[in-house]
């Protein structure tokens, strides 16, 4: 097992300054290189000290930054008009890429499809609310309409 201290918030792991314990691999192939975190040496330990308002003040600022984008986002709502098949089954689905194209069209570049939540695309006609992660706290939902062609 390693130490690492974190840069920033991860989903499951910690917030920022926090010391956490993860597999070898997971920090030196994943959290290290992306600059996540950092290895939580004696020296580095007295530095997060000092860090650690900074972080905090750093890491608030991105909480509103998301929080407010993510009240521009629930007013969203995307439609989607697909072929179908017998019992009003799509050709082909809707994909978290498809929805994130749509959000890029309509004013939200910052979002990237690895931030749609949705665990299987959608392969039906419907009205589904799909999560965005924004941020570890912040996760508003979109709402898809999949109509008739």
């Amino acid at each position: 097992m390693m130490e690492v201290i974190l840069k920033q918030a991860i989903d499951n792991l910690g917030q920022p300054g926090d010391i956490v314990t993860v597999s070898p691999g997971y920090g030196r192939n994943f959290l290290l290189p992306r600059g996540l975190a950092y290895e939580a040496t004696p020296g580095n330990r007295k530095r997060i000290e000092r860090e650690k308002a900074h972080l905090e003040a750093a890491e608030n600022e991105r909480r509103s930054q998301a929080q407010t984008l993510a009240n521009r986002l629930e007013q969203v709502s995307l439609t989607f008009s697909a072929r179908v098949g017998e019992e009003d089954k799509l050709f082909g689905s809707v994909t978290s890429a498809d929805i994130a194209q749509q959000l890029h069209a309509q004013g939200f570049p910052e979002i990237e499809k690895r931030q749609i939540d949705l665990h299987e695309p959608i392969k039906a006609l419907g009205v589904y609310k799909v999560p965005v992660r924004l941020h570890a706290d912040v996760k508003p939902e979109v709402r898809v309409w999949v109509i008739k062609q």
